[in-house]
Parts: C-alpha cells; sequence; structure tokens
C-alpha cells in the first residue's frame, strides 16, 4: 500500500502542470476561458494511452522489471520536459507552449499505464478499496502540492523558476519506483496481436459489457464538468494565484483526503452498487453549491462550503470508479485493459474544454455549473439499470 501512495503520487505530480497550472498562466496573460478551454485538448494523450498500452505489456524495459522499468524512464523523460517547459514564453506563441504540453502529458499518461498496471497486478480481490483509497490519497496529495508550488512560486518569483523547481520534485519520484516492490508479474503475451485482441475479448466477452464501458464514462461526467475551468472561475471571483494555491486549492486537497478516506471505509460496508449510486448521488448534487459561490462573489465562507464537500463527494465517486476498473480488469493484460478502462473514465474529462469555456463565456458561471448537475445524471441512471450486473461482478471478483 505504501509502494501505490507514493507511486500514485508520482502519477498525481504532473496532472495539473498541464491543467491548472497552465490555465493560470494563460489567464494572467487575459486570454480567454475559450483559449483556454481549448488548450486543454493537450491532454488527449490522456485518453488515447490505450493505444500504445500493449507495447507496455510486450516490451518490459530491461531493467527493474516489468512495470518499475518503464516507470523510472519516463520520470526522467517528465522531468526534462518540464524543465524544457520552463523555458517556452507564451506571450510570444502558444504553439510552442502546447508541444511541450503534449510531451509532459504523453510521458505522464505512459506512466500512468505502468503505475495503473502496477497496482491492479499487485493488489488482491480483498484489497481493492485500500488500493482505490491510496491511489487517490498519493495522487491529489502530489497534485495539490506542484499546483501549489507552481502558483506561489509564479505569484512571486515567476513562472519558469516554478516549473523548473516541479523537474526537480519529478526526479525525485524515481528513489519511489526503484525502491518498491517487484509486482512479479512475469507474464509477457507472446505477439502484439496477443497483448490486443485477447484483452478486448476478455474484457468485452459478456452480453452487458459495453453498457458497463458506458458506466464508465458517465459516471463522472458531471463532476469533470464541473472542475474543468475551476481555477479560471476562482480567478474570476476574485482570488489571487496566492490565495489559490494556498488556501482554496489546500481545502480542494484536504476535502479530497478525506473523502479518499470516507469513501475507502464506507465502500467496505456498502460493497461496489451501493457505493456508486450514494457516491453518484453526492457528487452531482454537491456541484450546485458553486452556484451559490456565482452569484456571491468573492466570499471566503461560501467558497470553502463549497469546496470541501463537493471534492469530499467527488473523491467517494474516485474511489467507486476506481474499484469497478480494478474489478473490470485481468491481471494478465493489466496495462492495456486499465489504460483502456482509465481511458474512457478520463474521455469526458479531458474531451469537455472547448463545450465548457464556451458556457462559461456565455452563459456565466451559475449557467456553467446547472450544467454540471444536469449532465451528471444520466451516468447515475446507467449506474441503476446495471445495477444486478455490477452486483454480480462484485461478487464475482470479491
Amino acid at each position: 500500500m505504501l509502494a501505490i501512495l507514493l507511486l500514485s503520487a508520482a502519477s498525481g505530480f504532473p496532472n495539473q502542470i498541464t491543467e491548472s497550472a497552465l490555465q493560470a498562466w494563460l489567464k494572467d496573460l487575459g486570454r480567454s476561458n475559450t483559449t483556454i478551454g481549448l488548450m486543454s485538448y493537450v491532454a488527449l494523450p490522456y485518453l488515447l494511452k490505450f493505444l500504445w498500452a500493449p507495447l507496455v505489456d510486450r516490451f518490459p524495459m530491461p531493467f527493474l522489471g516489468r512495470r518499475r522499468g518503464w516507470m523510472l524512464a519516463m520520470q526522467i523523460a517528465l522531468a526534462a520536459a518540464i524543465a524544457l517547459f520552463a523555458l517556452q514564453n507564451p506571450s510570444e506563441s502558444l504553439a510552442p507552449i502546447a508541444a511541450c504540453a503534449l510531451a509532459i502529458v504523453f510521458f505522464s499518461a505512459t506512466q500512468d499505464i505502468a503505475i495503473d498496471a502496477y497496482r491492479a497486478d499487485v493488489s488482491l480481490p480483498s484489497e481493492r478499496g485500500l488500493a482505490a483509497a491510496a491511489t487517490n490519497l498519493g495522487y491529489r496529495s502530489a497534485s495539490w502540492i506542484a499546483l501549489a508550488v507552481a502558483l506561489v512560486v509564479a505569484d512571486h518569483f515567476g513562472w519558469r523558476l516554478a516549473f523548473l523547481l516541479l523537474a526537480c520534485g519529478m526526479l525525485l519520484f524515481c528513489v519511489a519506483t526503484v525502491r518498491a516492490p517487484s509486482s512479479h508479474n512475469t507474464y509477457r503475451p507472446r505477439s502484439l496481436r496477443e497483448s490486443v485482441v485477447e484483452p478486448l475479448k476478455e474484457l468485452l466477452g459478456t452480453p452487458s459489457a459495453l453498457t458497463l464501458l458506458a458506466v464508465v464514462v458517465l459516471f463522472k461526467v458531471g463532476d469533470a464538468f464541473s472542475n474543468k475551468l475551476f481555477t479560471p472561475f476562482m480567478m474570476e471571483m476574485g482570488f489571487n494565484k496566492t490565495e489559490i494555491g494556498t488556501v482554496v486549492k489546500a481545502i480542494f486537497t484536504a476535502s479530497s483526503l478525506v473523502g479518499v478516506v470516507l469513501g475507502g471505509v464506507l465502500m467496505v460496508r456498502l460493497g461496489l452498487l451501493r457505493s456508486m449510486l450514494v457516491f453518484g448521488v453526492l457528487q452531482a448534487v454537491s456541484n450546485l453549491l458553486y452556484c451559490a459561490l456565482a452569484l456571491a462573489g468573492k466570499s471566503w465562507p461560501i467558497m470553502a462550503a463549497a469546496v470541501s464537500i463537493e471534492h469530499v463527494a467527488a473523491a467517494m465517486g474516485s474511489i467507486a470508479l476506481t474499484a469497478l476498473i480494478m474489478a473490470l480488469c485481468d491481471t494478465r493484460y493489466s496495462a492495456f485493459q486499465y489504460a483502456l478502462l482509465s481511458a474512457l473514465a478520463l474521455l469526458p474529462r479531458y474531451s469537455l474544454g472547448f463545450p465548457a469555456g464556451w458556457i462559461a463565456d456565455h452563459g456565466g458561471w451559475y449557467s456553467y455549473y446547472v450544467t454540471s448537475f444536469v449532465i451528471a445524471l444520466p451516468g447515475l441512471a446507467m449506474v441503476w439499470l446495471m445495477r444486478a450486473r455490477i452486483a454480480a461482478l462484485d461478487e464475482r471478483r470479491a
């Protein structure tokens, strides 16, 4: 569990560099929300990582075993790409910024493939709830630390130093990778065809498989939309970058960690199906709390209430979705299957940039958060329709 926690932190650390930190950087330059939303599409490799995940299954690195070799190589590449990011000037052209961000996301997505596969390999069926909790604890903590460093340092010393410090921080995760225990998963597909065809046949081999994949896609769509432009929203409400990095994001992260622990504990008692239903309702309704902040403007009490409640609920929902994905994976093909399933789960998060920015610019923030609630309802309906299959899956994999 400690290895999963630290490796998940390595997974989360670069994520906010190309999301919230980049959004704040562009907002400083006066770019529109629509432009910021369009720039979010540099994150597309997170959605497409299943395309090269079979290579991670098929071709291990010649050091540190089947999973950790890929992790170490990608962590070194990430540190180099983040350092190069620091040398760019977005006031001159956005093209070099987009290229560097795309490289960071590609290396990060490849690291995620190996880390997700490692977690699926080492977690016993009875440990899925704990593994999901450790994953979210590590991921969210590191994401916040990276963003807080970026925003606070940028506010006082500029963006270049901020990104250089993050590049150094990324290198530190190499220690965790080298020290992590081996997964002892030595299965190696005999061909690239076996790396792709057999995992797909195993994953799609039941009549309800496609409907379950729809659940994976839709379960967190409202939450993904709600948080897509979180940093620009807070900046427009009147919070400066230091306040966002040290206070708003601290509440954001602390609440997420509470939600992770609470979700992991409750999931042991509720099981997968009831967890998805209860947590799904909470994460949908909590999005509406931002409507009050949109009407009130800069209000610390309303901000604290909205951010804390919404992120407790969102983290609980993430625990349930992570457990569902783990239950669907076969350890023989865990790199490809987890990459595919997690890409489907991330589809709303990385495909809604333009509509999110357009609604924020043309409809205002109140309409934006009402929309986030409405689009969460189909996912809840899908969970209810598939309740028997999800319950049976949980029992079969227990």
